[in-house]
């Protein structure tokens, strides 16, 4: 039985870029002070205002527009699943766990009922998952994921965006090896290691890692996991008491990352978000570590 815990480590996997975070600072209010002070502190100018209200409308629409992303996402993984094995998640064990990690990511029960119901109709597109690979600035490689009911399309739609931001293709498999695939368990808080172990023993899951991160909006805890663990790992995380904003997903995770310079950082990350606006890219994973 092997456990690995790692206090402090670079978040590795994709950042969606399910690993990006976007945070709203909103103005502080003073309770003790001078009247001077107060009233100091309410001129502000309408220009500040107007640049405030202007960050704040940006970031919500980001924000939406992953949210509606991610709820996509899983209503063609869904409708795939189904067509697969069927509507009922008691015969059909990968779209049970499929609902859970749809739940996890915040995905409203009635989208999922909704593509339930849309994949026994005849006017429903099959669905299908492609990985491509290839290589970005600085040693960084990148996995993207797809799900598509057009391969021709989405082919043609990922070499265009990599080609135009000056990346490269790379041949199939000559990124994915240097990779693990892994369960991934998100959970926005510091968890105590001693009480994980204990729990993951009584769970019956023998190996994980725990990697616990400083982000802008607080410490974030990830667990990886065997994938078949996954759906397990969860719920011992639930029943220890972290049931709110925690996330489910498998993923796949560097052997070997890589620290690039800022510039090559900066235009990694350009073509990540490039990629994942393209409609059937599900996610984009790489190997940086900063």
């Amino acid at each position: 039985m092997k456990f690995k815990i790692i206090p402090t480590f670079a978040l590795l996997t994709s950042l969606s870029s399910s690993v990006s975070a976007f945070s709203v600072i909103g103005p502080t209010t003073t309770t003790t002070g001078t009247a001077n002070t107060r009233a100091n502190s309410s001129a502000v100018s309408p220009l500040f205002m107007g640049r405030a209200a202007a960050v704040r409308a940006a970031t919500k629409g980001k924000t939406d527009a992953r949210k509606a992303k991610t709820n996509a996402i899983y209503g063609k993984k869904i409708i795939m699943c189904v067509k697969q094995g069927g509507p009922d998640p008691e015969a059909n064990r990968a779209l049970a766990d499929l609902m859970k990690a749809a739940k996890a990511n915040s995905v409203p029960m009635e989208n999922i009922n909704r593509a339930i119901k849309r994949a026994s109709e005849s006017n429903t597109g099959d669905f299908s998952e492609r990985t491509f690979e290839a290589y970005g600035f600085g040693g960084a490689s990148l996995v993207i994921n797809v799900l598509t009911d057009n391969d021709n399309r989405a082919n043609a739609d990922v070499r265009a965006v990599v080609g135009k931001n000056n990346a490269k293709m790379a041949e199939q498999g000559s990124v994915l090896f240097m990779y693990d695939r892994k369960g991934k368990i998100e959970v926005p808080a510091v968890i105590d290691e001693e009480q994980l172990l204990e729990a993951a023993i009584e769970a019956d899951v023998e190996d994980f890692e725990l990697v616990v991160d400083s982000m802008e909006d607080g410490d974030v805890s990830i667990i990886y996991v065997e994938p078949s663990d996954t759906g397990s790992m969860f719920e011992v995380v639930k029943n220890m008491g972290f049931d709110k904003d925690v996330k489910m997903e498998l993923a796949n995770v560097s052997k070997a990352p890589v620290e690039v310079s800022e510039e090559d950082f900066e235009a990694n990350m350009k073509l990540i978000d490039a990629l994942e606006d393209l409609d059937d890219v599900d996610s984009v994973e790489h190997n940086m570590s900063n």
